[in-house]
């Protein structure tokens, strides 16, 4: 059975997930060692792992007998093209503004 994919959103909405992908930002780590950051068991850990693993946020590598986790960028890309339009959004309203108290203020001066 497949395993539906989660929207970026879900993803990052658990607390623990994001914990983990700050924790993967400083270094790749095993599975073990992450799950040694928190209070849960290792095979919960192992599941926000391959939710994580399955959005594009982290890859997992078999090195010799140990699993690590590395993160991946494509995970982060819808989220970044999201962020990203309302950045020019709010980029836009706020050039707006700004050309509005210009203006008023060139009008008061008169």
């Amino acid at each position: 059975m497949e395993q539906q994919r989660l929207d970026v959103f879900q993803v990052i909405a658990d607390p623990s997930r994001r914990q983990i992908l700050y924790l993967l930002s400083k270094d790749s780590s095993t599975i073990n060692a992450l799950a040694e950051n928190f209070d849960m068991s290792r095979p919960a850990v192992s599941k926000h792992i391959k939710v994580l693993s399955n959005a594009g946020f982290i890859t997992i590598e078999d090195i010799g007998r140990e699993r690590h986790c590395v993160l991946k960028q494509d995970g982060f890309k819808d989220l970044h093209k999201w962020l990203e339009y309302f950045d020019a959004f709010w980029a836009n309203k706020l050039n707006k503004l700004g050309a509005l108290i210009n203006e008023r203020n060139k009008s008061q001066k008169k």
